[in-house]
């Protein structure tokens, strides 16, 4: 009997023993790679920032008989403040900004009618529509709208003169813009605007001379940082 029990047990060690290695020897499956899900941002809101960036553009001044100055190019900086309100649909994000810089754009060019002729962007600004699509933590958008620009234009020498005024004209282009925390936000965005030209027209002070006008159309570079409600 004790033999039996004996002969029965070392049978099932076996079988055990034996499926343990045949367990052992069969291909273990892969474990399955499952991405880490997109975090998704609400633009929906309120946001107020700061913006600074660098301006380039050209410029012409021509008289009422039709002599120009010659076309001449403008560089320089500019910082502000930017305000605006989005609206998230799913990943399309809708939204209305708008801004106001302090800006130095300037130039000019030698030999052009009684001296120098020079163009000054002193103050740049936007209202425009924006359509961004979101993915994650990142916004790129493309905008488009309405631009003004604070503009001083004159000439130098004898019979110099000068005229500055608020002008208006439109804006297009686009950028991106990155949710770094909860509530705060960095973009970087281009813009071309044309303010035309016929503006910031001036009388050269001398008997006889006739009226001068300016063109204007500049591309802003500008790095940004706002922070929503």
């Amino acid at each position: 009997m004790f033999m039996r029990r004996l002969v029965l047990a070392l049978g099932v060690l076996a079988l055990g023993t034996s499926g343990s290695a045949l367990a052992a020897d069969m291909p273990v499956k892969a474990p399955v790679y499952k991405a880490p899900p997109v975090v998704m941002y609400n633009w929906t809101g309120f946001y107020v920032g700061i913006n600074g960036g660098y301006g380039w553009g050209r410029s012409n001044q021509i008289d009422t008989l039709g002599v120009p100055s010659g076309t001449f190019n403008q560089t320089g900086g500019l910082i502000g403040g930017t305000l605006g309100y989005n609206w998230q649909f799913n990943n399309v994000v809708v939204g209305l900004e708008g801004d106001l810089d302090w800006a130095s754009v300037d130039g000019s060019i030698a030999g052009c009618f009684s001296g120098s002729c020079y163009t000054d962007m002193r103050g740049f600004g936007t209202v425009r529509p924006r359509v961004g699509m979101a993915w994650g933590m990142f916004m790129p958008f493309v905008t488009g709208g309405l631009a003004f620009a604070d503009i001083r234009a004159g000439q130098t020498g004898p019979f110099a003169a000068s005229n500055t005024s608020w002008k208006t004209g439109w804006t297009v282009g686009g950028g991106v813009e990155a949710m770094v925390a909860p509530q705060w936000s960095v973009k970087a965005e281009y813009l071309f605007a044309d303010f035309g030209s016929g503006l910031s027209s001036y009388r050269i002070t001398c008997t006889g001379c006739v009226p001068v006008s300016a063109s204007e159309r500049v591309s802003v570079l500008r790095l940004g940082v706002n922070y929503h409600f």
